[in-house]
């Protein structure tokens, strides 16, 4: 189903340029997305954009001009893009993800992650919209895995502990709302440092050096694409069932520590490794993680949802921009 509507539109004729009105087809669904600038964010506009849903992301700091710049930490604003938009779903992505920044900065993050998540869900049930709230699998301590959405929560580090405490924000205001717990996730990042995986790169790249590895803790790298697939899947089959509600886990299913990421990245692009060193000690640097979070993801795979990127795939098509070698890039890739 769609509607239509006039857009205006620059057309280039040989020695004249025109501005005309054309139809434009418009999804009659709707959905919103929170933190759309950011790399889940980014991943999550274009899937539904490009899967008949009229998508609409908000940002804040690198928000124009391609989306809304809203900041969420206003009442009023989330009120307004909500009441204006009338979405048919909110996948709120929006959080401060980093738990070494949480730390620092715990008032402003709390803010975000638990505050503004309240807000939006009582937003959601004002206009009936179904909510997914992205959280994380550092609500478990990593002792039992795998972890079933049922499993109890034990966050080691603030981080856990403020994305949790936003998950019972949202369901006590919106019993008709989705949590969507995902691991570490990768994909067509804007710079290295916008994912904990693709920040690794440069230590492969620089062989010149030495360069210590985590070996101890277990990461299920999960690319954003993928998330994004999940979210489009739940938000239709929701559309049909509206008892689909509550947590739900997705994660990618290849298991490996920091060490194994680097590794596999060099391996993917034919690059050394021996200059790679595994520490298996677990010793903590910065802020306490879970060894092990695995997410038991079947309660979507039982309903049919799910898509999943192979790492090798998926590493390599996200970092060949950043690939230093130019030469050995034509070669392959030309």
């Amino acid at each position: 189903m769609v509607g239509r509507h006039k857009k205006l539109k620059i057309r280039f004729v040989p020695g004249n340029v025109e501005v005309v009105q054309e139809d434009v087809e418009i999804p009659d669904r709707r959905v919103l997305i929170t933190g759309a600038t950011g790399l889940l964010g980014r991943a999550v506009y274009k899937e539904f954009n490009e899967n008949n849903w009229n998508a609409f992301g908000c940002g804040y700091s690198r928000a124009r001009p391609r989306f809304e710049q809203v900041n969420l930490l206003e009442t009023t604003a989330v009120h307004d893009i909500i009441e204006d938009f009338q979405p048919h779903l909110i996948v709120h992505c929006a959080a401060e993800r980093r738990p070494d920044v949480v730390e620092s900065h715990p008032e402003s993050a709390f803010q975000l992650n638990v505050v503004v998540s309240e807000r939006i869900a009582k937003e959601a049930a004002k206009v009936g919209a179904f909510l997914i709230y992205i959280s994380t699998d550092y609500v478990f301590d990593g002792t039992s895995p795998p972890y079933l959405e049922s499993g109890i929560p034990n966050p080691l580090n603030l981080y856990g502990k403020l994305k949790l405490e936003g998950e019972k924000a949202v369901l006590q205001n919106y019993e008709g709302a989705a949590v969507l717990r995902v691991p570490i996730l990768y994909g067509d990042v804007e710079k290295l440092e916008e994912s904990a995986v693709t920040i690794l790169f440069d230590k492969v790249q620089f062989s010149n050096k030495p360069a210590n590895m985590d070996h101890w803790q277990q990461r299920f790298p999960t690319h954003v694409k993928d998330v994004a697939s999940v979210c489009r899947q739940l938000a239709e089959r929701r559309l049909q069932d509206s008892s689909l509600k509550g947590i739900f886990h997705w994660s990618g299913n290849e298991q490996m520590t920091k060490y194994e990421i680097a590794c596999a990245m060099a391996d993917a692009f034919n690059l050394p490794s021996s200059h790679l060193r595994p520490l298996a000690d677990g010793l903590v640097v910065g802020v306490l993680r879970p060894k092990n979070a695995q997410l038991d993801c079947s309660r979507l795979e039982n309903l049919g949802i799910g898509q999943r990127t192979p790492f090798q795939t998926g590493i390599r098509e996200s970092l060949w921009p950043f690939l230093i070698d130019k030469k050995w890039r034509q070669t392959v890739f030309h």
